[in-house]
């Protein structure tokens, strides 16, 4: 999918978003609530991510969510009202919608409606560059159109970009034949269980040749490419954008001791993360579950940092690495430091001063990355303990893996094998030990 085509699937549609904010509704203990103005603008920056114009945007407050309309009948009048007089093509509800309120309130608005699980899977569908990310993203889609009828199948056409939920070429009336979604979700499936095998042999590779993963994760447009080409010098694709990433990709980047790393740059999260998308992506987010550091890259400029945070945590553990947080294996990265004001930067600068985990910085300016590239030696630093090691004077190889990887304290050479004394730490010695059995 290529840019021109994206711009062409938005060029005349004329969008309105709209945030129904429910005025009593519960909220977890530990969670922080958003307020309904930081919500609705990340709905409108996810609908301008699909290239489309921003006509209106609205909160509307509510006691309770109608089972028909999802809103009340004095605001669908409202909102139907500006529809037309804006002439306005899609209406964006920042909600779940089922599949009767999409049909009521397209009846009543006189548009297309999508919630926000259509919308981030238009926004992947029309992003995923590789190949897996394209299975990953239809089989999540194809599981939401499951559920509701859909009148167009144009992402098969690869007419263009998304999955259809806008309209688009190829456009008509006939609802989709379920059967045909079903055996298509079983191929996928399959695929992408062939996928998720080449993917276990390359981090098995990865094991052999071996170097510490360390993952970038973080909510969506936080800075992660940003900080992942800072740091290795790559052209990741990064722009001021949710969801620029989709994608996973992959460096080797050195650290200031000489050891080498395997940084990884994931697709970001958001709050509500549709489950669909969650199932469908945990094969890409296996490689955080292998990570040795997590690096959690968080906006601190955002208003909203704090219930960033607390989303991206959340999918953590659903990925089954909360024990990750607890364990100490998560850097938190406070990014865009350069964009806070004089008191807000200096207390922040205080308060990381007394948490090791906190670590302020610029992926935009460099500030601070020095001391993440310190920290993260200093993190593959702990733990490590003299260990005696032979390895055959022939195995150059392996010698050299040794000196990048550890500590020599003591080496003395016989006529067929070189004896060491290393500062090695434990994950360090289980890969020499793999690589070992490998050869």
């Amino acid at each position: 999918m290529t840019s021109e085509m994206v711009r062409a699937a938005g060029d005349g549609t004329r969008a309105l978003v709209v945030y129904p904010y429910l005025r009593n509704a519960h909220v977890p203990d530990g969670e922080s609530r958003r307020s309904p103005e930081a919500r609705l603008a990340e709905a409108v920056g996810l609908t301008e991510a699909i290239d489309v114009r921003i006509a209106a945007a609205e909160i509307v407050p509510l006691s309770q969510l109608r089972p028909a309309t999802l809103i009340g009948k004095g605001s669908l009048e409202r909102l139907a009202e500006l529809v037309e007089a804006e002439e306005i093509t899609v209406a964006v509800f920042d909600a779940a919608v089922t599949p009767v309120q999409q049909r009521n309130l397209e009846k009543a608005l006189k548009c297309k409606v999508i919630d926000r699980t259509g919308l981030i899977l238009e926004i992947f569908g029309a992003r995923a560059r590789t190949y897996e990310g394209t299975l990953q993203v239809e089989l999540a889609a194809l599981t939401y159109q499951r559920s509701r009828l859909v009148r167009s199948w144009t992402h098969l056409e690869r007419q263009r970009g998304g999955f259809g939920f806008l309209g688009g070429p190829g456009e008509s009336q006939l609802e989709i034949d379920r059967r045909l979604i079903g055996d298509r979700i079983v191929k996928l499936k399959r695929e992408l269980e062939d996928v998720k095998r080449t993917r276990t042999l390359h981090r098995q590779a990865r094991q052999r040749v071996p170097y510490p993963i360390v993952a970038l994760v973080g909510y969506t447009n936080a800075g992660k490419s940003t900080l992942f080409n800072r740091l290795t010098g790559a052209e990741v694709f990064a722009k001021d954008l949710l969801f620029a990433t989709l994608d996973p990709t992959m460096r080797t980047l050195v650290l200031p001791s000489g050891r080498r790393v395997i940084l990884s740059d994931t697709v970001g999260f958001i709050s509500d993360l549709p489950t669909h998308l969650v199932a469908a992506f945990r094969a890409t987010l296996e490689e955080v579950e292998a990570a040795d550091i997590i690096v959690h890259v968080r906006d601190v400029s955002h208003p909203d940092s704090e219930a960033q945070r607390a989303d991206v945590n959340h999918v953590l553990g659903d990925l089954g690495l909360g024990a990750a947080v607890d364990e100490g294996r998560v850097i938190e990265a406070l990014n865009k430091l350069d964009l806070l004001e004089s008191d807000a930067r200096t207390s922040l600068l205080n308060q990381a001063a007394r948490h090791e985990s906190l670590l302020p910085l610029s992926a935009a300016t460099g500030e601070g990355c020095d001391t993440l590239l310190h920290r993260l030696d200093e993190r593959l630093s702990e733990g490590v303990k003299p260990v005696p090691l032979d390895i055959a004077l022939s195995d150059g190889a392996s010698i050299a893996w040794l000196y990048r990887n550890g500590e020599v304290l003591e080496r003395h050479d016989d006529e067929e094998n070189a004896h060491f004394l290393v500062n090695i730490r434990p994950d360090d010695l289980d890969r020499f030990a793999s690589r070992q059995r490998a050869l």
